[in-house]
C-alpha cells in the first residue's frame, strides 16, 4: 500500500496519476480537512472535492477547481438576493454539498460520505479525511488571524501571512480507514504530493496520530516539489515561503520538510538544486513534474512509485 497525502490541484492531479498505475488495494489517498467550512449553511470541503472530482476525470481543469460543464444559475440568483456570493458554487458542484450535508446531518461520519460520493463518481480507490472531526486552518497575518477561506479565497491571499494554526487537531479523531493505514507493516511507502506544504500538507501532519505515525515510520516518504523554478505551479506556496522567510524554491522545501522526507522529485527546471538537496541526504530525482494532463500525470507517477520502491529496498 502507498499512502500519498494531498490537497489542491497538485493534490488532486498527483492522486489521479497514481491511481492510474496502482490497483485500487495499492493505494490510499488521505486528503486535507482544514479548509472545510460552512457556507450558506452547507459543508463543503474543497480538498476533498478536488481530488475527488480530478480522480474522477470530471474536475475543471482550466479553473482549476470545481466541476467541468458548469453553469451559474444558482450562484447569480444568490447574488440578486444579497446572498454571500464571494465563494462561486456552481450548480453541478452544489448537489455534492447539499448531498453532503445532508448524510452528515443524518449521522454519517465524513469518511462515509466522501466514500459514497466517490463511489457514484467512479472512484475506486480509498480517498479519507485526515478527520472525521473538525479541524481549521487559521492564518495569521499582519490583518490578525482569518479564517482559511476568508484569507484563500475572499481576500485572495494579499494579507502577509505570519503563520498558521489548526484549530481542533489536537483532539482530532481519524477515520476507521486511516488507523488501518496506521498499523505497522501496512504501508509501504508515502507520498506528499506537490501541495501548499503550509496549507494542504501540514494541517495533515498537524493531526496527532498521523503525525506521531510519519516520526516513526519505518518506510520512506517521497515528496514531489509543488515549486518549480522559483513559482508555485498553483496557489500561493512561493508567496507564503517569502513572507515567512524561507527560500521559494526545491531546495527550501527540502529544508521545510527536513528528516521528514527521503526522497525529493524535482523539476527539470529546477535541476541546479538537486546537489543541494542531496548534500542534506536526500534522495533525489530529477523529472517533468508540471502535470498539464493526464498522460503527464501518470507519467509523472510511475516515475515517483519506481522511486519511492528503490527507496524501499535500499532502506
Amino acid at each position: 500500500m502507498i499512502v500519498a497525502l494531498a490537497g489542491g490541484v497538485g493534490g488532486g492531479r498527483m492522486a489521479a496519476g497514481l491511481s492510474r498505475v496502482l490497483p485500487p488495494r495499492g493505494l490510499a489517498v488521505i486528503v486535507n480537512t482544514g479548509d472545510d467550512f460552512e457556507h450558506l449553511g452547507l459543508h463543503l470541503s474543497p480538498d476533498l472535492d478536488s481530488v475527488l472530482y480530478t480522480m474522477a476525470g470530471v474536475a475543471d481543469a482550466r479553473r482549476g477547481w470545481g466541476r467541468a460543464g458548469e453553469s451559474w444559475n444558482f450562484m447569480s440568483a444568490i447574488g440578486e438576493l444579497g446572498g454571500a456570493a464571494w465563494f462561486r458554487l456552481g450548480d453541478r458542484d452544489l448537489a455534492l454539498h447539499v448531498l453532503r450535508t445532508h448524510l452528515l446531518g443524518r449521522g454519517l461520519p465524513l469518511s462515509e460520505v466522501t466514500r459514497r460520493i466517490g463511489a457514484r463518481l467512479g472512484v475506486r480507490h480509498a480517498v479519507l479525511p485526515m478527520a472525521e472531526t473538525p479541524v481549521r486552518t487559521r492564518v495569521r497575518t499582519a490583518r490578525g488571524v482569518l479564517d482559511f477561506q476568508d484569507y484563500f479565497v475572499r481576500r485572495q491571499c494579499r494579507p502577509r501571512a505570519r503563520g498558521f494554526h489548526f484549530a481542533g487537531s489536537r483532539a482530532a479523531r481519524v477515520p476507521r480507514g486511516v488507523r488501518r493505514l496506521l498499523v505497522p507493516g501496512r504501508t509501504r511507502a508515502v507520498v506528499i504530493c506537490p501541495s501548499n506544504p503550509y496549507v494542504s500538507i501540514a494541517p495533515i501532519l498537524s493531526v496527532p496520530a498521523l503525525r506521531d505515525w510519519m516520526a516513526r515510520r519505518a518506510f520512506p516518504v517521497v515528496a514531489v516539489s509543488p515549486i518549480v523554478g522559483g513559482a508555485a505551479v498553483k496557489g500561493p506556496a512561493a508567496k507564503i515561503m517569502r513572507e515567512l522567510g524561507e527560500e521559494p524554491s526545491a531546495a527550501g522545501l527540502a529544508r521545510h520538510y527536513g528528516p521528514l522526507v527521503d526522497g525529493w522529485v524535482v523539476d527539470r527546471r529546477d535541476a541546479a538544486h538537486a546537489r543541494a538537496i542531496a548534500r542534506e541526504g536526500h534522495a533525489v530525482v530529477v523529472t517533468d513534474t508540471v502535470m498539464d494532463g493526464a498522460r503527464k500525470a501518470e507519467v509523472l507517477a510511475r516515475t515517483v512509485v519506481a522511486f519511492a520502491r528503490s527507496l524501499t529496498r535500499s532502506g
